[in-house]
């Protein structure tokens, strides 16, 4: 009997918290308006990521605002929950170069080494002025990251390469993206820079917000703890 009322009790303490979560995260929301500090995206679909929420940057090597943004991001990164999982999307908007180095980070993505490379190829364009102008040139700026410059120049052509670059230019229009950087919360919420979101702390924390009320309904909608159904047959 005592095993029972243990459970019970285990369930409706689990009840509460999530009611308690839920109405935090509710009360941190209401500082940001939907159309104002950030944009309710049509059709929204929470990426399958198992059970976790993803927030994604929209980015381009090519725009000096990503740049700016990068040690915020890089410093939001390391604090981030641990149900959460950052991704990535490059962005073209039909740009050639911007293309190709879409292009080189999805096949450094495939390859591994997306990652390890991504803060040294932003110093070399905006602090190093260097510039890669062909696959060739990009491939041997990724040979330093355990990789051969011909193994990345032929999966940069892979049918793999190309399917990836699709897919994420159809999700920056699906999410509605006009703009690098851009994030977007569990493929429900974009933010972006804008007259209410003047800086970038001030986006992370539209962010945070938007976690928490994700983080705040997975939990309100998990189903208690079971029962032990051997407690159900103890006296």
């Amino acid at each position: 009997m005592m095993k029972k009322f243990n459970n019970l009790w285990a369930a409706c303490l689990f009840i509460a918290m999530a009611i308690m979560v839920a109405s935090t995260a509710y009360a941190q929301g209401s500082r940001y308006q939907p159309g104002v500090h950030y944009f309710e995206i049509d059709q929204a679909k929470a990426p399958d990521a198992d059970g976790k929420i993803v927030v994604t940057e929209a980015f381009s090597y090519m725009c000096s605002h990503c740049n700016t943004f990068e040690p915020y991001i890089s410093n939001w990164k390391s604090k981030m929950p641990e149900n959460v999982v950052f991704k990535r999307i490059p962005v073209v908007f039909g740009r050639g170069t911007w293309e190709l180095y879409a292009r080189g980070y999805v096949t450094a993505e495939m390859m591994g080494i997306a990652e390890e490379a991504h803060g040294e190829l932003m110093d070399d364009l905006w602090k190093e002025k260097k510039i890669y102008r062909n696959m060739d040139q990009l491939a041997g700026f990724y040979s330093n990251f355990g990789v051969t410059a011909d193994e990345f120049e032929a999966t940069s052509q892979s049918f793999a390469v190309d399917a990836s670059l699709r897919r994420g230019q159809t999700l920056t229009q699906t999410y509605g993206v006009s703009g690098t950087p851009s994030m977007i919360v569990n493929g429900k919420y974009l933010v972006k820079a804008g007259p209410a979101v003047g800086n970038y702390d001030t986006l992370l924390d539209v962010v945070d917000t938007l976690v928490a009320r994700e983080i705040a309904a997975a939990a309100a909608s998990a189903p208690a703890p079971a029962e032990d159904a051997a407690a159900e047959e103890s006296p």
